[in-house]
């Protein structure tokens, strides 16, 4: 007599096969999730820099350009706090800090920021977080 189906040893290889293949896959995914949603601060960050560099080749300081920008306010997916600081006339900055998951875990990049002189850099637990962070690696 013939039984179809299958047998217990053979489930819980499967399963077993399933629980592996899932321990490699949900970490890599959430890195790569991480990653990608770095984009949100940095994109962010380079559109308000060329804003302000925009009025200041016309007005040439940026304090009267930055008065509606000046502040924090969250990236426009959400993922970030985009702060926009000018302490002169010539001279401002711009900082992100993450603000909502997965991003508040992402350790790698734990805050970025851009300058006026085009200065970019990021601090993080990596070896080096600034091309980490804002993606020449």
């Amino acid at each position: 007599m013939k039984r179809s189906g299958f047998t217990f040893v053979e489930l819980l290889i499967a399963i077993a096969i399933v629980g592996i293949l899932a321990a490699i896959a949900i970490p890599s995914y959430s890195a790569y999730t991480r990653r990608a949603n770095r984009t949100d601060a940095t994109r962010t960050m380079t559109f308000d820099s060329q804003a302000l560099e925009r009025c200041y080749s016309q007005a040439f300081t940026y304090v009267n350009c930055a008065t509606a920008m000046v502040g924090a306010k969250p990236s426009p997916q959400g993922y970030y706090t985009i702060t926009i600081a000018v302490p002169s006339a010539s001279s401002y900055s711009v900082t992100a800090v993450p603000l909502a998951p997965p991003q508040t875990i992402d350790t790698d990049c734990t805050q970025f920021s851009i300058d006026s002189t085009g200065k970019q850099s990021a601090t993080g637990s990596g070896s080096t977080p600034t091309q980490t962070c804002w993606g020449s690696t």
